[in-house]
């Protein structure tokens, strides 16, 4: 018996280029849908806040003014706003690194010692929960004017997210780590070092970026009781006088303010921990 062997007809070889095509598609489709979303959210409060104020009228002017004469308070005096606006920044930022410095390091001290946890735990949690607003008079008469209770209000403000991620994370390292590391008889500083700071950086930026907008509202809340400048200090001489327009478009510059601030933390967590997202599932 002859065996004849049928000759299978070679696989074209695959053009990189045109394999690549469909990802290339999808990464742009992402990258559009990313920059539309927000442009799309931003229209419909635009719409809704235009409907309330000029449409329907159903806002008085005193309490929500419209668009347009919030947008012709901006453009009547940007200069000025824009430097109230990067004073309230500068607050926001100092404050916001002062209450990171010592959140993590009263979180370290937490983890480090169940001693240390059980004394101080209550007294932070009594700290945390004194509506910060009522200190305001007392740090303009312990401080005086300026940045000093406004720096402490923001540190009083978003010191204690920080403190509560950082203990957390250090406290609940994966057990199958944990115990790798003692199996290599690692010190307490290399486990610390190369095992429980790496697996507790995101919990560490979860309470980082829940304080991020805290620290805003502390520097505007100081600059309410002992600003000499800042959008805070917009917002109250502004709205007494009747000018809410002003008052609006300071408004709305702190939360501008707060956005980008977020969204430069939220870069940094990417650009500083990038396995995160390689090793988490996607919605």
């Amino acid at each position: 018996m002859t065996l004849t062997r049928t000759r299978q007809p070679a696989a074209a070889p695959t053009d990189p280029a045109r394999a690549s095509t469909p990802g290339r598609r999808a990464a742009v489709g992402r990258s559009a849908g990313n920059a539309l979303l927000p442009a799309a959210g931003l229209l419909v409060a635009l719409t809704a806040w235009w409907l309330l104020t000029s449409g329907l009228e159903l806002v008085h002017p005193l309490v929500l003014p419209t668009p347009e004469a919030v947008l012709a308070a901006f453009t009547a005096a940007p200069a000025r706003l824009l430097e109230h606006t990067w004073a309230t920044t500068l607050e926001t930022l100092i404050g916001f690194l002062l209450s990171t410095v010592a959140g993590v390091l009263i979180g370290l001290s937490l983890a480090a010692s169940r001693v240390v946890e059980r004394m101080f735990s209550p007294l932070l949690v009594a700290v945390n929960a004194v509506p910060k607003i009522a200190l305001g008079p007392l740090l303009v008469v312990a401080l005086g004017w300026g940045q000093k209770p406004i720096l402490t209000m923001v540190f009083l403000l978003c010191f204690f997210p920080i403190v509560l991620s950082t203990a957390t994370g250090l406290t609940s390292t994966p057990a199958d780590l944990a115990e790798l590391v003692r199996s290599l008889s690692a010190s307490r500083w290399q486990a610390f070092r190369k095992v429980r700071l790496p697996a507790a950086l995101p919990q560490i930026f979860v309470g980082l970026k829940v304080a991020m907008p805290l620290a805003a509202i502390g520097a505007v809340i100081g600059e309410f009781q002992a600003g000499e400048g800042g959008l805070g200090y917009v917002i109250v001489q502004t709205s007494g006088v009747g000018d809410s327009a002003t008052a609006w478009a300071a408004i709305i510059l702190i939360a501008l303010m707060s956005i980008l601030l977020y969204f430069l933390l939220v870069l940094v967590e990417r650009r500083a921990l990038p396995w995160v997202r390689e090793t988490t599932s996607a919605r």
